[in-house]
């Protein structure tokens, strides 16, 4: 079997960030599943289809046009929404489309088929819970909504992009609310995770203590950077 490390946590907790970084240094490949729930909402939206409509919306993503390419772009219907995906709507519009049961079903394999040689490192919210229960090594990451929201106003600034912080910390907490308590595929650490809370962590930081526990769960792996 391909050996699969799963990272999964809310938005602003670095998950994403580190998930590539982790990958690079195993030489393995990265699925950002969060993008494939980000495309379907911005989809759906082009197309008229009510978020809240769980059977158009399954079929939708039963055919979805995306296309992840070598360079770390998205392309939607041929047109490169790396940018548009990105943006505050655009997780909000994730967030409302992941709640359905129907959706994340349909979703489920493409994202399985994500698992090839040598190896893969899976981010999202339900890595390592529904879509690779036997994953070798899980992953939790956490950070406080006020952090993740600092985080946020941040990017969004060296955008050159208004963004209001409490605004933010609402929309959030919002988000969180909606996700931790949906029916389907709740966001919660899977058992037996690595639990890890990024609050006070910088990526570096975070990233040396994901990597000490991947090396101690999984001693047999090469590592490019081990010279």
């Amino acid at each position: 079997m391909v050996p699969v490390i799963t990272i999964d946590g809310p938005s602003g907790t670095g998950k994403g960030t580190i998930a590539g970084l982790l990958a690079e240094r195993l030489g393995w490949h990265c699925l950002d599943s969060g993008a494939l729930y980000r495309v379907l909402g911005v989809a759906a939206q082009r197309r008229g289809i009510d978020l809240a409509a769980a059977a158009p919306l399954a079929e939708l993503a039963a055919a979805l046009p995306v296309e992840f390419t070598a360079d770390g772009r998205v392309r939607l219907d041929g047109e490169d929404v790396s940018d548009a995906i990105r943006t505050e709507a655009a997780g909000a519009a994730a967030s409302q489309v992941a709640v359905h049961g129907p959706v994340r079903e349909a979703l489920l394999e493409w994202q399985r088929r994500a698992a090839r040689a040598p190896g893969l490192v899976a981010d999202g919210r339900d890595m390592g819970t529904v879509v690779f229960p036997e994953a070798r090594l899980k992953i939790f990451l956490d950070a406080s909504p006020e952090t993740r929201a600092r985080r946020r106003h941040k990017q969004l600034k060296e955008k050159g992009l208004d963004a209001n912080l409490a605004t933010l910390v609402e929309d959030i907490r919002a988000r969180d609310e909606r996700d931790r308590n949906r029916s389907v595929a709740p966001l919660r650490a899977a058992e037996g995770a690595f639990v890890l809370d990024t609050s006070s962590l910088s990526i570096s930081q975070a990233l040396d203590c994901v990597m000490k526990a991947t090396r101690s769960a999984l001693p047999d792996l090469a590592w490019r950077d081990d010279g």
